[in-house]
């Protein structure tokens, strides 16, 4: 990939056959993660009744997918009151059923329009923004799973299990980059 470019209301790019790969097999390893998370919401009856989905109460233990489904609510770490506790839980159960959506959503819309061999991408602003959504759940997903942090060096010592990873974090990175300053243009 050279990198993304505009031409009138479209974004475009290439990607390699490989490069679609890695990119393909991200996404639907975070897409499966979040729709794993959506089966465990609670059954529901009130749900079924009135429509207003309900999902689970709790964080989720996996760290990347708490670092994909952040509280909604700030608890005091040193003291967490039980309305602050009960007040994180409903919240969490109201809205994580439309972030988990959003967030498939957008999975979705870039699974659709990136070639499975590669090639052209053609995108508009809307689908670009899905791309933009999906990109920074992938980054956030590796990222986690990395434990990247800002004093984190460029690159790892070739013995580091996480070295090879970093590579594909760092051009996951300059791929969102690239869009971000395409649509800007």
């Amino acid at each position: 990939m050279k990198g993304w470019r505009r031409k009138g209301a479209k974004v475009l790019a290439e990607f390699e056959q490989q490069e679609a790969a890695v990119l393909r097999g991200l996404v639907s390893q975070v897409d499966d993660m979040l729709r794993a998370r959506g089966d465990e919401a609670p059954e529901d009856e009130l749900s079924e009744l009135t429509g207003i989905r309900t999902g689970p109460s709790e964080s989720p233990h996996d760290p990347v997918l708490s670092r994909l489904l952040p509280d909604f609510h700030r608890l005091d770490p040193d003291n967490p009151s039980k309305e602050d506790l009960d007040s994180a839980a409903a919240l969490r159960s109201l809205h994580e059923p439309e972030v988990l959506e959003a967030k498939v959503g957008v999975a979705a819309e870039m699974m659709r329009t990136l070639p499975p061999e590669g090639g052209d991408v053609r995108l508009t602003y809307e689908q670009a923004d899905a791309w933009l959504s999906a990109l920074n759940d992938v980054r956030l997903a590796l990222g986690t799973a990395l434990d990247v942090a800002e004093d984190m060096p460029e690159e790892l010592p070739e013995d580091d299990p996480r070295a090879p990873h970093l590579g594909v974090y760092h051009w996951l990175t300059w791929v969102q980059e690239s869009l971000v300053q395409a649509l800007s243009e």
